[in-house]
């Protein structure tokens, strides 16, 4: 089971080396760089912001300011994002790598890790953004913001095992790579990232305890809007769910990893 992960460590170079010339990739004659990753959604929740602070005048029980509605919102999106990004990444990972896989000697799991890495710096910006338009907003978080890298790490450890299991599952069976994106935008919407988990049927919301983003997405509104720490004892679940989905990824891995770059 650590035979993958003892061979990353041994390529970690590779893999930081490999997250670097992907960002230069990317943005290779780019004035703008690194910040069109955090253009797209942090446009999308100033858009739904405005919207809803503004046009619906939606208020935010227990903050004053008039802008509190945005703030939530953008604080869900950043937790959301970094989940959405590194499954859908991780999804087609070693579809788009098969060339690298056939022609370079590497440890595989090294191609998901970079995922991680691009998607961590990605949301490192956004997060940056998302603080200055706090500011902007006359909203500064408070001590309580200091729990974020732990939230972090968490919504990182569920979307990997979740992206995992999946990119392996897509190499074998492509419709996965169409249903997923489908289902995350459910899972979008039946997350409460732009409506208030109170706004729900109370014959429904039992419903909102099932999904696992729900109290990862509630963590970070509670530290960074209404400044209170997190509730532990509903992440703890979701914590467990994280260490049990890498396990099994890791081993549904190991076992169909040489198959894999015969079928690629």
């Amino acid at each position: 089971m650590l035979g993958p992960l003892t061979a990353a460590w041994r390529f970690r170079h590779f893999i930081t080396s490999s997250v670097r010339s992907e960002f230069a990739s990317r943005f290779a004659r780019s004035r703008l760089g690194g910040l069109w990753m955090i253009l797209n959604p942090l446009a999308q929740a100033i858009t739904l912001a405005f919207i809803l602070s503004t046009v619906l005048v939606a208020k935010l029980p227990g903050i004053e300011n008039p802008y509190a509605f945005a703030l939530y919102l953008m604080a869900g999106t950043l937790g959301w994002s970094l989940f959405q990004e590194i499954v859908i990444r991780c999804l087609s990972v070693f579809i788009d790598g098969a060339n690298l896989l056939k022609k370079l000697v590497f440890p595989r799991i090294c191609l998901p890790l970079v995922v991680v890495g691009v998607a961590l710096v990605g949301n490192l910006l956004l997060g940056a953004a998302v603080l200055l338009v706090f500011l902007v907003l006359g909203h500064v978080p408070g001590p309580q913001a200091l729990w974020l890298p732990l939230l972090v790490l968490l919504t990182t450890a569920l979307a990997l095992g979740f992206g995992l299991i999946l990119g392996v599952l897509n190499v074998f069976l492509r419709d996965i790579g169409q249903v997923v994106p489908i289902v995350l935008q459910f899972g979008f919407w039946l997350t409460p990232i732009i409506y208030l988990p109170e706004m729900v049927p109370e014959p429904y919301r039992g419903w909102l305890s099932m999904n696992p983003m729900f109290p990862v997405v509630a963590a970070y509104q509670r530290v960074l809007v209404y400044g209170a720490a997190p509730d532990w004892q509903a992440l703890a679940w979701v914590g467990a769910l994280a260490v049990v989905l890498l396990g099994l990824a890791l081993a549904l891995f190991r076992r169909a990893s040489a198959e894999m770059v015969d079928l690629l």
